[in-house]
Formats: C-alpha cells, sequence, structure tokens
C-alpha cells in the first residue's frame, strides 16, 4: 500500500428507502491520521452514510475499500471486526457493568477457563493511558459516569478491538464545555496515534477547531470536499444550506423598540443564584452569558417555577407575583422552551397536534376556544415541515421538533418568553430560521430572554447582554460586543 493511499475510500455510494433515494453517487475519503468533518443539514444523508459504514444499512451501489481491500458489511460486528467503530449519540453500554466490563464485553480474557479481571483492567487502563486519560478508573461503574466519561469508554472500546477508523456522530451534543475540552484533547490524542476520525457535527467551530478537511452532503448528494484551511464558516453554511447567508443573525426588524418592562427580577437568589438584578423589556432580547454552572439555566428555572426564587421580588408587566411553580409562571404570562427538547419540551409518540395543545389543554388559565383556533395558524407562520398536524413529533427533524415547542408555547400567548439553548442539537439551515423566529417574537412585543453555549449566537441576536460568573451577575454590555469582553466578565475580570 502507498502511504498516501486512503484508509478509507467509499465511491459511488447510493442509498434508497421504499423507493426514495437518500444517498446518490457519494464519494468520501478519510486518511489514516486525519479528523475529517461530515457536515450537512439535517436530511442531507450524513447519518445513513455513517450506517453504511457502520454495517446497519447496505448500500444499494458503491464500493466500500478499507486499507485498500473491497468490503461490504452486512452487520455492525463486522465493521467492528473490520477495524471501523462508531460512537453514535446512544452509546452502547451495559451502565451495570464496569468500565473495564464494557470495553472488553465478549471479548473477556480467561485464565485456566475463567475471566481473569485482573488482565481486564490492567488492559484497559493501557488504553485509558495511551488515550492520555487519567481520571478514569477501569473499575468505575458506567451508570455512575458522566456523559464525558461514557463516551471515552465507548473510544477505548473501540481501540481495544484495534479500531483504526472512529466515527463520531454529534459528540459535543451533551458535553458541559470542560467536557468538550476533554473530547479535543481525546481527538487529538487519536491523531497522534495515526487513528483516523470521521466526525460529524452542527457546530461549526468544532470543525474548524479539529477537523483537516470537510465533505458537505446536501440532499444525499455530494456538494463538495475541502481541506478546512482553504475554506471559511460563510462558505461553508453557503455550501450546506445551497444559499449563501451573508449576515448570518438577521436585524431587528424595522419598528422594534424596547417598550415597558415586562419582566423585573429584584435580589432573586436561591441556593444556586444571588443578587440577580434583571430587567427585560418588550421588544427586547436579553442574552443570559457565562461559562457551565454559572446559573445560566439556574435563573431560567427561577423565573419559571421550577427552582423558584426563594429571595428577592418579581414584577410581569408592573406586577408583583410569587412564582411558586410553572402553573403559576404560565398563569403570569410566562413561557420556558427548555434546552433538551426530547425529554423536557415534547411527548415525541404524540401528533404535532397534541403537543402543540399540550400547553393550553394542561392549563386551564390559558386555556380557550380562541386560542385553540390559533394553534393551526401558530404552526404555519413558523413554517413548520411534517406531512401534517397528525404526524407523530418524533419523525420530524431536530429543527422541527423545536418549532412545534415554540408554537406549543405561542399558543399561550405569554408575555416573557425564555428560550434556553433553542439552537442545541440542529442544522445550520434550521438555527437561521429560529434566529428569525426569536426576531419576529421581538418585533410582536414579546420580552426575550436567550440562554445560548454559543456565544456568537447572544452576541448577533441580543440587545443586551448579562453576563453570569459563579451565580451573580458579573456585568452587562450592549448587542454586539465582543467576545473578548463578554468572556472577561464570564471569568470574573472586568473587560479591558
Amino acid at each position: 500500500m502507498s502511504a498516501t493511499a486512503p484508509l478509507l475510500a467509499m465511491r459511488g455510494i447510493d442509498k434508497a428507502f421504499l423507493g426514495v433515494p437518500v444517498l446518490s453517487s457519494v464519494d468520501l475519503t478519510v486518511a489514516r491520521g486525519e479528523v475529517h468533518a461530515l457536515v450537512g443539514e439535517n436530511g442531507a444523508g450524513k447519518s445513513t452514510l455513517m450506517k453504511i459504514l457502520a454495517g446497519v444499512h447496505t448500500a444499494d451501489a458503491g464500493t466500500i475499500e478499507l486499507d485498500g481491500r473491497a468490503v461490504s458489511f452486512t452487520h455492525p460486528l463486522q465493521a467492528q471486526h473490520a477495524g471501523v467503530a462508531s460512537v453514535f449519540q446512544e452509546f452502547n453500554l451495559l451502565p451495570e457493568l464496569t468500565v473495564a466490563e464494557n470495553v472488553h464485553l465478549g471479548r473477556e480474557p480467561k485464565r485456566r477457563g475463567l475471566i481473569d479481571r485482573r488482565a481486564m483492567v490492567d488492559a484497559t487502563a493501557a488504553v485509558l493511558a495511551d488515550l492520555g486519560v487519567e481520571d478514569l478508573a477501569p473499575t468505575a461503574k458506567v451508570g455512575s459516569l458522566s456523559v464525558a466519561h461514557q463516551q471515552i469508554t465507548e473510544i477505548a472500546k473501540a481501540l481495544s478491538q484495534g479500531a483504526g477508523l472512529v466515527c463520531m456522530d454529534e459528540p459535543t451534543a451533551a458535553l458541559a464545555d470542560a467536557e468538550v475540552e476533554l473530547l479535543y484533547r481525546l481527538v487529538g490524542r487519536l491523531r497522534e496515534r495515526g487513528t483516523a476520525v470521521l466526525y460529524v457535527s452542527h457546530r461549526l467551530k468544532e470543525i474548524f477547531d479539529l477537523c483537516d478537511r470537510i465533505t458537505v452532503l446536501k440532499d444525499g448528494r455530494l456538494v463538495d470536499t475541502t481541506a478546512t484551511a482553504d475554506t471559511t464558516p460563510d462558505d461553508l453554511v453557503a455550501k450546506m444550506v445551497g444559499r449563501r447567508i451573508e449576515a448570518q443573525f438577521p436585524a431587528p426588524l424595522p419598528g422594534t423598540a424596547p417598550g415597558e418592562v415586562r419582566l423585573k427580577v429584584a435580589g432573586g437568589g436561591n441556593d444556586w443564584v444571588d443578587g440577580i438584578d434583571l430587567e427585560v423589556r418588550a421588544g427586547e432580547i436579553v442574552g443570559l452569558a457565562g461559562l457551565q454552572g454559572s446559573g445560566r439555566t439556574e435563573i431560567a428555572e427561577a423565573v419559571f417555577g421550577i427552582a423558584p426564587f426563594t429571595r428577592g421580588a418579581v414584577e410581569v408587566d408592573g406586577r408583583p407575583v410569587r412564582i411558586t411553580g410553572p402553573r403559576k409562571a404560565i398563569g403570569a404570562g410566562i413561557a420556558l422552551v427548555t434546552e433538551d427538547r426530547k425529554a423536557q419540551g415534547l411527548a415525541l409518540r404524540q401528533s404535532v397536534r397534541a403537543n402543540a395543545r399540550m400547553v393550553l389543554d394542561a392549563n386551564a388559565r390559558v386555556h380557550s376556544r380562541r386560542r385553540l383556533a390559533r394553534v393551526s395558524g401558530i404552526l404555519s407562520s413558523l413554517d413548520l415541515v411534517a406531512r401534517g398536524e397528525d404526524q407523530e413529533v418524533r419523525f420530524l427533524s431536530g429543527g422541527n421538533q423545536q418549532k412545534v415547542v415554540v408554537a406549543k408555547w405561542l399558543a399561550a400567548e405569554p408575555g416573557v418568553i425564555v428560550l434556553d439553548e433553542p439552537t442545541r442539537g440542529i442544522d445550520v439551515g434550521a438555527k437561521h430560521k429560529l434566529y428569525s423566529v426569536v426576531r419576529d417574537l421581538a418585533a410582536e412585543g414579546l420580552a426575550v430572554l436567550l440562554i445560548a453555549s454559543e456565544l456568537i449566537e447572544v452576541i448577533g441576536l441580543a440587545d443586551r447582554i448579562v453576563v453570569l460568573h459563579d451565580g451573580r451577575i458579573a456585568g452587562e454590555l450592549p448587542g454586539g460586543a465582543t467576545e473578548q469582553q463578554v468572556m472577561a466578565y464570564a471569568t470574573g475580570r472586568a473587560p479591558e
């Protein structure tokens, strides 16, 4: 084999389901020791291509070569034995077993006919040491681990099987900031040891931080493969969505201007935050920024009554309110779009219509025939893409699921809407649409409190930015402030 030959070469890959083409003549090559990004909007074909490589699906046409040898996988075990490991968002681990037991499941070392647990622990420790992981014990129960350490266990299992190619599907979707840094180091270590990584993510920063080359898919077809150094985020977005987005964040709509104060918190505090003085006006978008654990989500949950303020005062539209739970918040005109739409925002096996009516049907204070009659119009105004209102929401894309979450709250006609990570886990095209939705909400006179881990979203959308540090407000900046200014407050310093 030539040293320059690719480790993986997929050529002319076709796949259709029930006669509907999902992939058409897709080519993908990955070199040894390369971190290669696979990007595209939801429905572009990324997951299908990865599942063909993992042996979950079989291609209808095309060829796959690994290390110069033609392969064809009809079962995931075949892919694993050939050196292809896939780490999907849903981990394939047994929580009641230890790290070592999961890493060697089905391949336990034996001594005199019995499992050699000492050899299993030592072998796992060696793999973890090779990855530069020092804070994960081979004897720890997987069920007690963080998401990041479960991910490391999956990768250790793959490497212990001799994997030369590790495929990662949205690896940071459920990780905290500190855990993302750990994943960065891990990917770097894989590159150093010559392991190839196929990296699927919607987060452009990660793509440009980690990846050597980028392959873009759109509507099941190959758009381009390019060196990361030879492109820009704007160019990449244009390739993914099929149009150029010159301004990623839409400007405020004409006539939008802050009005009367709709939400006011004075001296708010509980076990997690303290001394919170905050105002959000009608037509205004106020961003909450800060590092993981700074108190952003805790303020959202306090305002909505999930973990209420136990100190201070709250006013809505100039009236004092005592928010002791979500029902009180809904009755006061407050809505919360939670960061985990699948676990907290939707009934996945119910229809679009049932989910969009959920808040109205469950709360007598906001239920009315007039509001129920508006549900279809709200869904239409959000440009929801679905077969119909009877379709179960689990079959929608992430972006369309998020639109249903927003619709269920708009149906209740709130005056204040809190958006906690509204674009998490959705593609760039859907993000751009949700940015427009946020602008529309402000234009309609709602007070919008926006929380986002991606600073560029807060900076690009917010009229004002309130920065938190260790559960307290560290400072306030105007919209359009620099990332450096925000991070100075977020790390406990004053911006220069």
